[in-house]
């Protein structure tokens, strides 16, 4: 039996989602196998590999977004992404939202809270 969950968000930018990674200091493979409960696996167009026994496997959707599918068993990968992968979806829109505002010519603040969350400040040249 597998347990692996495709965590419901919208990933469209590889290279912002590799980026959040980086930041976690996460190393992420092309082309691998996630680790799951057991002896289970799954295939991704990239992995990224935990520190824990799981991995999240990121695969491209007929939409053209990627999917993050992981072993959501005893809690394994939200002690080191947060529950529903709360910090690495949070560094990912951090990284996408200052690419497209760069992309537009425009400056981003980014400043950590207390709570945990980060505040972007979008401003013109």
């Amino acid at each position: 039996m597998s347990h692996f969950t495709q965590i419901n968000t919208r990933i469209t930018d590889i290279v912002a989602l590799l980026a959040a990674c980086s930041e976690l200091n996460l190393e992420t493979v092309e082309n691998g196998q996630a680790r799951g409960y057991g002896s289970n696996h799954r295939q991704g167009r990239y992995v990224i590999k935990l520190n824990g026994p799981y991995d999240v496997a990121v695969n491209p959707g007929p939409n053209g977004e990627f999917a993050l599918e992981t072993d959501l068993w005893q809690g394994h990968v939200e002690k080191e992404l947060g529950p529903d992968l709360g910090t690495l979806r949070q560094l990912y829109a951090v990284h996408k939202t200052s690419a497209e505002a760069k992309r537009r010519g425009l400056r981003v603040h980014r400043r950590p809270m207390k709570d945990g969350r980060i505040r972007l400040t979008v401003n013109g040249m």
